[in-house]
């Protein structure tokens, strides 16, 4: 195996999509919150929420076989997507924002938890492999946290839990190293 490269799908809250289908995504940045302006995808004409993120995690990454042993270079982000999320101005207020945020927030923990295993993990000849699973393991992982932090707080309606979440996911970004 001299080089291998691959890149990896965007998961896109709800479902998966490919990039070509995609348009550019923003980048997750601490000092950048996302705004209502942001969210410029149509609201689906059945949808019962009031908002929608369409955020996800995509990679790259480049193996190399030395002294038998495989070293793995890679890029792993979280993405916002704003074509693709949207929102009901009648039905959102800032709260409903900050808990759309956090959705994006979610994302790049799941980035970081991903980073941190393709880091500890000794690959083999099946490096593809073993990437893809990695992937797809905390793409599912994702999405069962994103579900239980809408069922937790209600879809930010339930104050008190939106307020638990927004500080536990803070303190999960400040302790989640980037290797």
């Amino acid at each position: 195996m001299d080089k291998l490269v691959a890149i990896g799908c965007f998961f896109l809250f709800g479902f998966l999509g490919f990039a070509q289908e995609i348009e550019e995504g923003v980048l997750w940045n601490s000092d950048i919150r996302l705004t209502w302006a942001d969210f410029k995808g149509k609201v689906p004409p059945a949808a019962e929420s009031a908002a929608t993120t369409a955020s996800g995690i995509s990679y790259s990454y480049s193996a190399n076989l030395l002294h038998h042993e495989v070293k793995l270079d890679y890029e792993v982000n979280a993405f916002f997507y704003p074509n693709e999320s949207w929102y009901k101005p009648e039905l959102c207020n800032e709260n409903t924002l900050a808990h759309e945020q956090l959705h994006f927030d979610i994302t790049e923990l799941f980035a970081r938890k991903m980073r941190a295993k393709l880091h500890r993990t000794s690959f083999s000849d099946d490096v593809k492999g073993e990437v893809r699973k990695i992937y797809q393991d905390i793409l599912k992982e994702l999405q069962e946290y994103q579900e239980r932090y809408d069922w937790e707080t209600n879809f930010s309606r339930n104050r008190e839990k939106q307020a638990e979440w927004n500080k536990k996911i803070v303190e999960a970004l400040k302790n989640q190293s980037n290797p």
